[in-house]
């Protein structure tokens, strides 16, 4: 087994502290009416609060919010609309849940106002690119998630060419992007990186890039990954969006086994219960969650 991060490494988001010296999942809230498998559903404010509820009872230890779509296609979304979609549901889910909220986001006023909100995480598949986003977040102290992508959602497909091993090209970016944070006055500290499973990458760049997850370790930072229901299982298996829940599972216990912390996911319940198996052979012993210890204890 690789480490990306050392044993016992915790990650400062806002007022909560996330463990990372074992994986974790965080589950998907979307909040748009496009989105690849899951777009209109949780739009209503009750809804999308029954659907936080359910996550975090699944055993998320964050919830992602998302107020634009990035499926390979998807339209920008102006900033008014992403502020409409995304303010209201961050302040439910501090307020009334006390979450750990993650808001996927490349807007920089928006950057700022989700931390105001009491957002813990920033997780910016445009790896904080746009005009006055570095300094947005810089100046918010919360934990960046840099994610590996080229072009934009629209035209990222037709960006999916590369004259070297993809995991070599990925690694590259991603360590260009670091300095960038770092000179912006992001400590290094505060970052996570996110390949980009499905972003600007064919089938075989993602069956190569998970393969070779491993290597992207050496870069000292914790690795997220996100391929739950995604085309790269339904064009390997044959399955639509409805049937890819195996195949994600598969992909998240080769996922933490090649070194990833985080596990992004819309089945957080399955997924658990994966990585947690995965994780008790790799440590060969069982390793309990503090939670997992207590309902144990209830029942002997």
């Amino acid at each position: 087994m690789t480490d990306s991060v050392p044993v016992g490494a915790r990650l400062r988001c806002g007022h909560h502290t996330l463990d990372l010296s074992r994986p974790c999942v965080m589950g998907i809230l979307n909040v748009t009416p496009d989105s690849f498998s899951d777009g209109g559903r949780h739009n209503r404010l009750d809804d999308a609060r029954r659907h936080a509820e359910r996550l975090l009872e699944e055993g998320a230890a964050i919830i992602d919010v998302g107020g634009e779509s990035t499926r390979p296609g998807a339209e920008a979304v102006p900033l008014d609309v992403e502020r409409e979609r995304v303010l209201p549901v961050v302040d439910m889910l501090v307020s009334e849940f006390d979450a750990l909220v993650s808001v996927d986001t490349s807007t920089p006023e928006l950057i700022s106002e989700i931390a105001e909100a009491g957002a813990g995480l920033i997780n910016d598949v445009r790896s904080l690119t746009r005009l006055g986003a570095l300094e947005a977040a810089a100046a918010t102290g919360l934990p960046v998630c840099l994610m590996h992508m080229l072009g934009e959602p629209q035209t990222m497909q037709q960006a999916s060419r590369y004259d070297r091993p993809v995991e070599i090209a990925v690694a590259d970016f991603l360590r260009e992007r670091v300095a960038a944070c770092e000179a912006a006055g992001i400590a290094r500290e505060r970052l996570l990186l996110d390949p980009g499973f499905g972003f600007a990458k064919t089938l075989g760049h993602n069956l190569q890039l998970l393969n070779r997850l491993a290597s992207l370790t050496v870069l000292g930072l914790p690795l997220l990954v996100g391929m739950s229901r995604k085309r790269m299982i339904g064009e390997a298996l044959a399955r639509p969006v409805d049937q890819r829940l195996p195949g994600g599972l598969a992909l998240a216990v080769m996922a933490v086994e090649r070194g990833a912390r985080i596990v992004r996911a819309h089945d957080v319940a399955a997924t658990v219960d994966a990585i947690d198996m995965a994780w008790n052979v790799l440590q060969e012993r069982p390793c309990f969650r503090n939670d997992q210890l207590q309902e144990r204890s209830d029942h002997e």
